[in-house]
């Protein structure tokens, strides 16, 4: 890539923190994911992570996770990215294109989630809780099974088990984690017809990049500019090269009305010559661009 290529100034978050490091500030490795405990962003962290000499942190929000993450070079996030049924997490994207926390994707992991009704052993059902994409892959074998029940949403599938430690005649949809943290039940594993296809794919965001092996992906932030055409000149020099663009996403900038940036994912390791030298060539249609991480992606866990 050109040397003179400008990073990523846009959609700065003027309450995000200044990135700094100290070393010695901590003594151990932070491993920053969507709490509370028992949710599947915890499940997918502490099965990453086994056997390290790790702290797991909750955080309430995909904001906080990157902002915790952005202070210090020694921690790590779990960030849920997509999900097979509910799609992509914008919250996710929207961090990693701002320039001013400066993270970038070290690994991409996945969870097959295998979901759980958790609840109280013998008790009526009248109420099912859970965050709203578990509630979509179970609506109807919810509707079969507890035609007379309602569904609540929660801000997470911990949450939902959270609800229930209370409420006898409440269930909720999760996992067999949050059961056994909580004191539930569980009443059905896995889900009839719900998580064949429920998978979710996390990035592990980092301050400090890896050398990594194995490499399978590389991501780009890309602003082009506003006229016919300037996507496809900045694409084509990858088709040309025989690799495949895996995803992108648009999203609109803060403060600048009708503008718009690329968050790409392309198969490769930027490193390779064929993909170098097609980012070398299509940044010559970039306004502006970035390397957001060139990182494996292999691991998959079931919950």
């Amino acid at each position: 890539m050109r040397a003179s290529m400008p990073v990523l100034a846009w959609g700065r978050d003027e309450g995000a923190p200044r990135p700094n490091s100290h070393p010695g500030e901590e003594s151990m490795r932070e491993i920053v994911y969507l709490g509370p405990e028992g949710t599947y962003s915890h499940a997918v962290a502490r099965k990453r992570f086994r056997g390290e000499d790790v702290r797991f942190v909750p955080r309430e929000t995909v904001r906080d996770i990157c902002r915790y993450v952005a202070r210090r070079r020694s921690r790590c996030g779990v960030m849920p990215i997509v999900n097979s049924t509910g799609g992509t997490i914008y919250d996710t994207v929207d961090m990693l294109l701002d320039e001013a926390l400066g993270l970038s994707i070290d690994e991409e992991i996945s969870l097959n989630v295998k979901l759980a009704l958790l609840g109280h052993k013998g008790k009526a059902i009248n109420t099912v809780y859970s965050h709203p994409i578990p509630l979509e892959h179970c609506e109807s074998w919810i509707a079969e099974k507890y035609p007379h029940t309602r569904a609540v949403a929660t801000p997470s599938t911990a949450a939902a088990a959270l609800n229930v430690v209370d409420q006898d005649d409440a269930a909720a949809i999760g996992s067999r984690a949050a059961a056994a943290l909580y004191g539930l039940d569980v009443l059905t594993f896995p889900i009839p017809g719900a998580s064949e296809t429920n998978v979710t794919h996390f990035y592990i965001l980092t301050r400090q990049r890896t050398d990594r092996s194995r490499v399978r992906k590389t991501s780009l932030a890309v602003r082009l500019a506003n006229r016919p055409g300037s996507l496809l000149s900045f694409l084509q020099p990858i088709a040309d090269a025989g690799l495949n663009l895996s995803r992108i996403i648009s999203r609109p900038i803060k403060g600048m009305p009708n503008q718009f940036a690329f968050f790409l994912d392309v198969e490769g390791n930027a490193a390779s010559p064929a993909l170098k030298n097609a980012l070398e060539q299509a940044s010559e249609h970039a306004d502006v661009m970035r390397m957001l991480g060139s990182y494996p992606s292999f691991r998959t866990y079931t919950s």
